[in-house]
């Protein structure tokens, strides 16, 4: 009797342990400086975050992404542009990658969400930067 409850805990101990999903990134996000909604989903097997719409006061005919280092991409409006993919979870949280078209860089991320709040860390080679959106839906 006493063999096969050791042979059962034995058993228990050898399954590895499954980590915990991170919280989801799904929904609608509005960003630290109040400028936009982004819009997080899925895109295939993996994640994805689009520019719903912008908050701010657009120019005539809605502002342009003019930072971005590909010139034939700066007539593209901000407004519908994808700026997170590739979005896949990591430890308890998401990691993909990003772009800003504030600033024209694309950059390495990680999503954490606790709450209604999404933290997010954009890397480019050793320097970081990090902001707190909050959920909207």
């Amino acid at each position: 009797m006493f063999h096969r409850y050791a042979l059962a805990l034995g058993a228990l101990i050898a399954v590895p342990t499954m980590a915990a999903a991170p919280a989801s990134i799904s929904g609608r996000w509005k960003t630290d400086d109040g400028k936009g909604i982004v819009a997080m989903a899925p895109c295939g097997a993996k994640m994805c975050g689009r520019i719903e719409r912008l908050l701010i006061k657009e120019p005539a005919g809605g502002q342009r992404d003019e930072r971005n280092p590909d010139k034939q991409k700066r007539d593209r409006k901000v407004a519908g542009l994808q700026i997170y993919w590739d979005l896949v979870p990591a430890g308890d949280g998401w990691k993909g990658e990003g772009y800003s078209p504030e600033d024209g860089r694309y950059y390495k991320a990680h999503l954490r969400v606790k709450g209604n709040k999404m933290t997010m860390k954009g890397c480019v080679s050793v320097f970081c930067r990090t902001v707190t959106w909050t959920r909207m839906s």
